[in-house]
C-alpha cells in the first residue's frame, strides 16, 4: 500500500463533501496545472459507482478513474475498489481541521514514488480547494 496525507484546515463536514461531490472534484482532482478532470459522477452507496474523466489540457491524453464504493461511513471512511486494485480514505477530526489520509494499492506500470507524488499532489489540490471556500 502507498499512503499520502493532508491536513485541510476545514471541518470535516465540508471535507467530506468535497471529496464526495462531483462538482467538487472537477474543480480539484488533478495531480498538475496542464490537467482537468471534465466530468465526474458518484453513486455514493455501498456498490455504487464512481468515475472521473481526466484530461490534458491540451487533449494530447485522458483516461476515465472508476470503481466501485466498498465502504461509506460519511465523514469517517471511504474504501473503494478499481480495477483489480483497492483504496480506502479516512477522515479524521484534529484541532483545527480534518486529517485525510488515502492508502492504495501501486500498479506495477510506474515506480511507486511517481505514484505517491501524483497522488500527493492530488491531495494538495484538494486541500488548496476546500481552504479556498472557507
Amino acid at each position: 500500500m502507498i499512503v499520502v496525507e493532508a491536513t485541510v484546515n476545514a471541518p470535516v463536514a465540508q471535507v467530506w463533501s468535497a471529496y464526495t461531490s462531483p462538482e467538487a472534484i472537477v474543480q480539484w482532482n488533478a495531480a498538475s496545472d496542464d490537467w482537468h478532470t471534465t466530468r465526474a459522477t458518484v453513486d455514493l452507496q455501498v456498490g455504487g459507482a464512481f468515475s472521473s474523466r481526466m484530461e490534458a489540457k491540451d487533449g494530447s491524453m485522458g483516461f476515465d478513474f472508476e470503481g466501485v464504493y466498498t465502504a461509506v461511513e460519511p465523514e469517517r471512511r471511504l474504501a473503494y475498489d478499481f480495477g483489480d486494485r483497492k483504496a480506502e480514505v479516512t477522515f479524521t477530526e484534529v484541532e483545527g481541521g480534518t486529517h485525510v489520509r488515502v492508502a492504495f494499492d501501486p500498479e506495477t506500470m510506474h515506480p511507486e514514488d511517481m505514484q505517491r507524488d501524483g497522488w500527493q499532489a492530488i491531495l494538495n489540490n484538494f486541500k488548496r480547494y476546500v481552504e479556498s471556500q472557507n
